[in-house]
């Protein structure tokens, strides 16, 4: 069952929204201020996140620009707003979709049904988590905790290779070969110098340990 989190600070739009997606087989909690729909989007995995632009406490264009910090969740913004500066400050800040108040629940319903089909289709939803470290292979970035992280290219490649194959102990052949290619002709140490560039980047600012060496065969990345 889909799970879709409705941040609305007008009760009655929240309720009946909610009774309408749980009549269609969804299973819905909801947050009537910005603050509460962050915490709940932290908490809790979610399918889908309908927010409202204008909220108490944090208003939807920030509650969007934080969630986007540890999730590539769809997003359908609702607000009264229907302003071009609106719609284009919202989708710049990473909505999947705008819709306007008032709006008809068969449209609203429809939009729901595109952001899922998409979500299940596209690589673009695949975040690859590890202990607090999670990626998003598509936007090419990268977060501990909340905190977003600066990586190079290779440093990048190196540590998504590691986070698809979580578990995995990776020689360090098979990475040179994956992330610098058969033809590659500097040093050898090459793995072992950009795993201490990662070591440096995302474990040792957090005490965290979750690159691990394997004597005499590579490397395994682990949950912390």
């Amino acid at each position: 069952m889909e799970r879709i989190l409705i941040i609305e600070d007008e009760e009655k739009i929240a309720r009946f929204v909610q009774l309408e997606l749980e009549f269609e087989g969804y299973q819905v909690e909801k947050a009537l201020d910005g603050r509460e729909g962050l915490a709940l989007a932290k908490a809790h995995p979610f399918d889908l996140i309908l927010l409202d632009i204008m909220l108490p406490g944090l208003n939807g264009i920030e509650v969007l620009r934080r969630i986007r910090l540890f999730s590539a969740v769809p997003v359908i913004l609702l607000t009264a707003r229907d302003t071009v500066v609106d719609k284009v400050t919202g989708l710049d800040g990473g909505a999947d979709d705008y819709i306007t108040k008032p709006f008809a629940i068969e449209e609203l319903l429809a939009r729901i049904r595109v952001a899922l089909r998409k979500k299940t289709t596209s690589p673009s939803s695949a975040i690859l988590e590890a202990g607090t470290i999670r990626l998003d292979p598509v936007r090419r970035e990268c977060w501990v905790a909340s905190e977003p992280i600066e990586l190079t290219k290779k440093e990048f490649d190196l540590l998504q290779y590691l986070m698809e194959n979580k578990n995995i102990v990776l020689t360090r052949e098979v990475l040179l070969e994956k992330i610098w290619g058969y033809d590659f002709e500097g040093e050898t140490n090459v793995v072992d110098v950009y795993i201490r560039y990662l070591r440096a980047k995302l474990e040792e600012p957090f005490a965290l340990k979750l690159i691990h060496t394997v004597r005499g065969v590579g490397y395994v990345i682990k949950d912390e």
